[in-house]
């Protein structure tokens, strides 16, 4: 498993060496800076796993950083290193978006205790929404059907449907194998009337020219005759 990496913020040497000490140890790649400018172009070189965060920085404030840092684009978690007495910055850290705070002075094996404790609530809150995110992809053949996104790959590549299109592959895929007449896939359809029986063929016929190999001889979206379509099995 690839190391994690750790991006300790402290401007005071002694205590950075001692933390890149411990945290080495656990076999973890530690880079270190003091400045809130130094920081940033960490962040926006190659974002680190975790950031340990000082909030008093030689060239400003670390909240700076921990703002950079909770954007929900790229957010890192953060632990913060604040002063025993300073409760605003720790109550305005949290509010930011920090996930822990240590104060001053600090016992260093509880800093990688919590550093360790953070990464593993990542790791599983990942973990997690990947695993929703999966199930939110149907599968037929070379389909891909991203229900989250609306997103629609053939063999791997992306395909733009409209919204309509989307909607009709997606209810096939969702009950494959199981055959819709006209009436019950417009009235599973039809939530805003935009959707009539003499345009579902149409609706048909352009999907399958953007999902099929060849749209007359279609392999997923199939015509059963007289009755309906439906998806075929996996």
């Amino acid at each position: 498993m690839k190391p994690k990496r750790i991006l300790v913020v402290e401007d005071e040497p002694e205590i950075a060496a001692v933390l890149r000490e411990y945290l080495e140890r656990e076999g973890l790649l530690v880079e270190s800076c003091d400045r809130v400018s130094d920081a940033l172009d960490v962040l926006a070189r190659q974002a680190p796993d975790l950031i340990l965060l000082d909030v008093t920085l030689k060239d400003g404030s670390g909240l700076d950083v921990l703002r950079a840092a909770a954007l929900p684009e790229s957010r890192i978690p953060t632990i913060m290193l604040t002063a025993r007495s300073a409760e605003a910055d720790r109550v305005l850290g949290l509010e930011l978006g920090a996930d822990d705070y240590v104060t001053k002075p600090f016992s260093p094996r509880e800093v990688v205790a919590r550093v360790r404790s953070v990464l593993r609530r990542t790791t599983e809150a990942r973990s997690d929404k990947a695993r929703a995110h999966s199930a939110s992809v149907l599968r037929v053949g070379n389909l891909e059907i991203d229900r989250d996104f609306h997103e629609v790959r053939v063999d791997g590549y992306a395909t733009k449907l409209t919204a309509t299109e989307f909607k009709i592959l997606s209810l096939l895929a969702e009950h494959p194998g199981e055959v819709f007449t006209r009436s019950h896939l417009l009235d599973s359809l039809n939530d805003t009337g935009e959707i009539y029986e003499r345009t579902l063929d149409r609706h048909i016929n352009n999907l399958r020219k953007k999902i099929e190999r060849d749209p007359r001889e279609p392999e997923h979206v199939l015509t059963v005759y007289g009755v309906g379509y439906k998806m075929s099995r996996p």
